[in-house]
Parts: structure tokens; C-alpha cells; sequence
């Protein structure tokens, strides 16, 4: 509920405040006194883009600011909860438009996005915005009415889930179909590719390998010649250098004892001698090893041929990176087998859901079709109620394929005169028919959803007299249980009001000011007469308006 509202520096009003009641809210003025000027200022603050042009005084900053009593409300306490808002009873949503045209948004104090404000809005107030005249002609709200009269939101949810991830396997399916038309395409090519290196048979490293020991075999002659020689010289020629060193260890050894350091270079020789020695062993032992084997020779070129013409094949520099591409074709080669299992399983879940999902349209689409009889009999029977005894409405659900939220296409068809020709509302009704209408169906619907504020924007144009009478009598019916605002230029719906608030002119420094005030009884007895008669009222009409307000 709408407590207070509050407005600085917007458009011609200066500052303002109302405190309005829980119950039936109307406001009331002379054309151009600021009636609307008020509602554009109540929608910057339910998430309505801000304009410059608003701003009068480019000196002062715009400040409009509401404050929202919203206990035990659990779709907002979820909002806040969600949005790591401060949550509480009392909600204060504030707009601010700068001098420079930046506009900020504040719930709580906490700065918030219009995303945000938005549909916070959606949650407190329905502003023409949920349940809209022109929006009576859209399919989509048509539907929407007659889910809020069947009270089916958990099974909608149930529903626009399962929707989701249904949409979600049709997807995934249809990518892997794409995935397996490629994979046929390519199959072939990465099937012979695999072959090669699979024939090859390459081991890590291979080639480096081989090209290491081609290297040694085509110079394997000279490296014998070489080794020979250093094996000769270590060991067998007419003074070798073993035996030389050996030499030297038996001509030192005596004297080691007559000087200390004589003994660690006999230890240092005999550790050389040593070390000659293996030298000598493995240098024959290499040298036994290396052997000219043009076959051998011939094998390794063929290999090598084989590798380097794959490598230049695959643009690669490695055995490991050949390896790594046969491991690819393969995975690529098995992905066409395995894909084929996958996509069964997706058109298998796909099945599943598209059963269950067809089972969850059905009782959505059934719950609709039981609320068209009562929805058509009490709409009709409110249209003769506002003024409007030869007009008749028809809801038709018809089939169609899987949306988000089922698979019925809802029309409301209108035949204003009783011509008993129904074409769709967008088409035939007029904007005071439209609003009547809107307000016939916003008072069965009012029951079923949680709004507890309801505003409406001259909602009697085009009625007058008795109808008007009506249209008050289901605004006040409407208030029973949840706060509603109305702004009307109709007396007999402003003597239905439980605050009566009127808006004025007034000359402020030499500038025009809207501003408003609450009626007291006696006020709103004279108001009301004026609407009745005129800027002087007559005896009747102060009569006559005394018994709409007392009444």
C-alpha cells in the first residue's frame, strides 16, 4: 500500500506531499490543474524512464519519493532477498532526476537500477502497466487473465520450466545432428588420414631417434678410425698412457714418506690411472660397437622418408606431434560412432519431456477452458452494470504449438450492439468501452492476483450518469480489500471516495504551481457539486452531492 508520495521539483509542482488511506483514493481537478502531471511523477518512482523536460528549475534536482507499507508480502520480501536489499514493512523508493539529466534509483536507501525498480513496481502497484487498455487487445494478457482466474501459477511455473529445458534438448540435439553431418563429411578424409599414421606406426620419439643413429652409422668409419687411434694411444703403444701414469705412481711412492704432499698426488695419479683405464675400456667398447650396416642405413632413410613426409603432410616438426594428431583422428573417428549413441539418448529425453510437457499443457489448457463460461457471464454481466446492456464478451482458447506458457492461443472477441458478430477487441471496441471493459475485467482479476495497490488513470472516459455510478460502486468494491487510487472528473465516482483529494492552481513568486490538498466533508460536498453544475453550484446540486457522499 501507497502511504505517502512525495514530489520536489517536477514539472510545475514544487513540493508536495500526500498521505493517502488504505482504502478508495480519488482525485479530482479542473482540466490542466496537474491531475497527470502527479501520475508522471508517481511513475519515475515504478521504474518510468526519467526526462529532462521535467526538470523546470534547472537549478534544483527532482525528488520524488514513495513510501510503501508491505507486510507479510512474500514476493517482495523474495525481491529484496534476492537483490541483497534491507527487507522490512515499510519499503521507501526514492527517484532522483540531477541538474544534468542523470537519473538514480533508491530502494531503502540502496541505489538500484530501473531493471530493479521495475519490477519491484510490478509487485506493489498495477499502474496501467500489468493490466493496461491497450493492452486488452494483446493475446498475451488475454491469456494472462485467464490464468490469474484459474489460480494455476504453480503449475505454470512446473510448466515454464520444464519448457526451458525442453527447448534446451532441442538444442543440444539439433547442434549435435549439425556435429554429425560435419563429422559424416570429414569422416572419410580423417579415416585415411588415421590409416597412414596408423600404418606408420611411429613410436615416440622415433624419428629423432633415428636420424641420432643414421648420423652414427653413415659416419661409422671414421669414427672407428678415430676411436682405434685413442684406444691405441691409451693403451698399446710403445708408451702408453695407463702404463705411464702407473710409471710415475711407482717412481713417487718410495719418497712419499718424506713429504707430506708426495703422498696426496700419488693418491690423485693412481685415481687418473684409474680413470684412463675406463676411458680406454669404454673407448673399445664403443669403438666394438659402431659397425658400417648399409641395410641398417637403408631402413632408417626409408623411415625417415615416411616421417618427413607425414610431418610435412600435417605441417609438424615431431614424432610427438604426429602421435598427437593420429590421437585427434581417432577421438574424431570414435566422436562419429559415439555421437550417434548421444543423439538416441537426447531423442529419447527429448521424448520423454515433450510427453510430460504435453501432459502439463493439457490441465493448464483445461484449467483455462473451465474459467471462459464463468469469466464470459460476470464480465457480461459488469458490462450492463457501467452502462453498456447490448455489449457481450467471448473468450476462444484455440490450439497451438509449445510456448513458454502452453499451447493455447486466447482471443477475446467484442460485439458492442448485440449484432451477434464478435471480431477481436483490438478491432471493433472504442477507448471509453475499452476502459469500462478494462475495468470489468480488472475486478474479477483483482481477486486472483496480489496487488495491493491499484491505480487508475480516468478510467470512466466516455460514461457519465448512471454508468458512472456503477463504475464507482466497483471501485469501492474494489477497495474493500486493497488499496485503489483514482483520478476522475466523474461526481458520482468521486462521492464513492474514502479520501477525496483535489488538485489545484495557484500563483507561487509570480509562477504557476500545481499543488493538492484533502478535502474535508464539507469541501468535498461543494467539489463534487461544482462537478455536478458548475463553479456555482446550485441548491439541487449541493443536495444531490451531499447524498453521494453521505451515501
Amino acid at each position: 500500500m501507497l502511504t505517502r508520495l512525495s514530489i520536489q521539483n517536477y514539472a510545475i509542482i514544487d513540493a508536495l506531499e500526500i498521505d493517502f488511506s488504505g482504502a478508495l483514493n480519488v482525485i479530482t481537478g479542473e482540466t490542466g490543474a496537474g491531475k497527470s502531471i502527479i501520475m508522471g511523477a508517481l511513475g519515475l518512482i515504478l521504474g518510468e524512464r526519467a526526462d529532462l523536460a521535467s526538470l523546470v528549475n534547472k537549478e534544483k534536482k527532482c525528488v520524488v519519493e514513495g513510501i510503501f507499507r508491505v507486510p507479510g508480502k512474500k514476493a517482495v520480501s523474495l525481491f529484496l532477498q534476492e537483490n541483497e536489499l534491507d527487507p522490512g514493512d515499510e519499503l521507501v523508493v526514492r527517484r532522483e532526476i540531477g541538474t544534468n539529466g542523470k537519473s538514480r534509483a533508491f530502494i531503502n536507501d540502496t541505489p538500484v537500477n530501473l531493471s530493479q525498480l521495475g519490477k519491484l513496481s510490478s509487485l506493489l502497484v498495477d499502474l496501467h502497466q500489468q493490466f493496461d487498455t491497450l493492452e486488452l487487445g494483446e493475446s498475451d494478457f488475454q491469456r494472462e487473465v485467464l490464468d490469474a482466474l484459474a489460480g494455476h501459477s504453480p503449475l505454470l511455473n512446473e510448466y515454464a520450466a520444464l519448457f526451458t529445458h525442453w527447448q534446451q534438448l532441442r538444442r543440444e540435439t539439433d547442434t549435435l545432428k549439425e556435429q554429425q553431418l560435419q563429422f559424416n563429411k570429414e569422416a572419410d578424409y580423417n579415416r585415411f588420414q588415421y590409416a597412414e599414421l596408423e600404418e606408420a606406426g611411429f613410436r615416440e620419439n622415433e624419428l629423432e631417434d633415428a636420424d641420432a643413429e643414421l648420423k652414427i652409422l653413415s659416419n661409422a668409419e671414421d669414427i672407428r678410425n678415430v676411436l682405434g687411434k685413442a684406444s691405441f694411444e691409451l693403451n698399446e703403444c710403445e708408451t702408453p698412457l695407463v702404463q705411464q701414469v702407473k710409471v710415475l705412481v711407482n717412481q713417487l711412492a718410495p719418497y712419499s714418506a718424506w713429504h707430506i704432499g708426495l703422498a696426496e698426488v700419488i693418491k690423485r695419479l693412481q685415481s687418473a690411472q684409474i680413470e684412463l683405464q675406463d676411458i680406454a675400456d669404454d673407448v673399445e667398447r664403443i669403438s666394438n660397437q659402431v659397425s658400417y650396416d648399409p641395410e641398417k642405413i637403408g631402413q632408417l632413410n626409408e623411415r625417415l622418408s615416411v616421417g618427413y613426409k607425414l610431418q610435412k603432410k600435417h605441417g609438424v616438426s615431431s614424432t610427438n606431434e604426429l602421435l598427437i594428431i593420429q590421437k585427434q583422428l581417432e577421438e574424431k573417428l570414435q566422436a562419429v560412432l559415439d555421437i550417434e549413441d548421444t543423439i538416441r539418448q537426447k531423442e529419447k529425453e527429448l521424448a520423454t519431456a515433450e510427453q510430460e510437457l504435453t501432459r502439463l499443457a493439457t490441465s493448464i489448457s483445461a484449467n483455462r477452458r473451465k474459467q471462459i463460461k464463468p469469466f464470459e457471464d460476470k464480465v457480461n454481466k459488469l458490462l450492463v452494470q457501467v452502462g453498456m446492456p447490448n455489449a457481450r464478451l467471448k473468450a476462444e482458447v484455440s490450439h497451438t504449438a509449445f510456448t513458454p506458457s502452453g499451447t493455447d492461443t486466447v482471443e477475446l472477441l467484442f460485439d458492442a450492439n448485440k449484432s451477434g458478430q464478435f471480431l477481436p477487441v483490438r478491432k471493433v471496441a472504442s477507448g471509453g468501452e475499452l476502459s469500462r471493459l478494462m475495468l470489468c475485467i480488472k475486478s474479477l482479476v483483482a481477486k486472483s492476483i496480489d496487488l495491493s495497490t491499484m491505480i487508475f488513470d480516468e478510467i470512466d472516459t466516455g460514461i457519465s450518469g448512471e454508468a458512472a455510478r456503477q463504475v464507482g460502486i466497483i471501485l469501492k468494491e474494489l477497495a474493500a480489500k486493497r488499496q485503489v487510487i483514482c483520478i476522475t472528473h466523474q461526481p458520482q465516482i468521486a462521492g464513492k471516495a474514502d479520501a477525496h483529494f483535489f488538485v489545484y492552481k495557484e500563483i507561487v513568486r509570480d509562477a504557476v504551481k500545481t499543488n493538492i490538498r484533502l478535502l474535508t466533508t464539507d469541501e468535498r460536498i461543494t467539489t463534487i457539486a461544482k462537478m455536478l453544475s458548475g463553479e456555482k453550484p446550485t441548491a439541487a446540486a449541493i443536495q444531490n452531492a451531499r447524498e453521494m457522499v453521505m451515501n
